[in-house]
This record gives structure tokens, C-alpha cells and sequence, in this order.
């Protein structure tokens, strides 16, 4: 089976999990796991900012800064956020999108 997540990006969650533990290695899991949470509300903050700068549904000081490759770049930041999310609660995530997609196939009876 295909894995759903490279190698690559994996390793480089790893990495980033692990520089950003060593940055805030005096706060508790607990308190990593909300930050991260956080950090991925974000994310999606500054996605949909730049979805609605895609549709001209913005202030135009905004939409001045929008191109197609920042809009890419903030769909990767949410991915990776919430790669690194999973990560720090112990979610194996390419189990999940297996197990996710076996459902989403049944229902739409694919």
C-alpha cells in the first residue's frame, strides 16, 4: 500500500517536532498540544484570508500581496500544522487517512 504521507514530509515533521521541543522543552505536553491548536487556528485564519483575496473579496491593501504561491504555501502550513498537531497526540495519521478513506469510499459507494 501507497503510504499517504511521504517519507520526506515526515521526516521533516520529525524534525520540526523535535527542534520545536527542544525550543519549548519547559512547557508540559499539554500546554504544546494548545499551542499547536493554535498555531493551526492560524493557519487556517491566514488560508482563508488569502481564499477570499483569490475572489477579490478583500481590502485592497491585501489583496496587493496575494498571489497563487502564497495561497499554496498557507494550504502546506495547514497540512503541516496539523501534521505536527497529530504528531504530539500520539496520532499515527497515515493509519487515519487509510481508515478515513475506507469510510468516505462506503459512503459515497465508491
Amino acid at each position: 500500500m501507497i503510504t499517504m504521507i511521504t517519507k520526506e514530509l515526515h521526516n521533516i515533521i520529525l524534525l520540526i517536532d523535535s527542534k520545536l521541543r527542544d525550543i519549548s522543552k519547559d512547557i508540559s505536553d499539554k500546554e504544546s498540544i494548545y499551542a499547536r491548536s493554535i498555531k493551526l487556528n492560524e493557519e487556517v485564519w491566514e488560508l482563508m484570508s488569502l481564499v477570499l483575496a483569490n475572489y477579490w473579496d478583500q481590502r485592497d491593501e491585501k489583496l496587493l500581496d496575494f498571489s497563487k504561491e502564497k495561497l499554496g504555501h498557507e494550504f502546506a502550513d495547514v497540512i503541516i500544522t496539523t501534521l505536527l498537531l497529530a504528531k504530539s497526540m500520539d496520532i499515527d495519521i497515515n493509519e487515519s487517512l487509510v481508515s478515513k478513506l475506507i469510510k468516505i469510499k462506503e459512503r459515497w459507494l465508491i
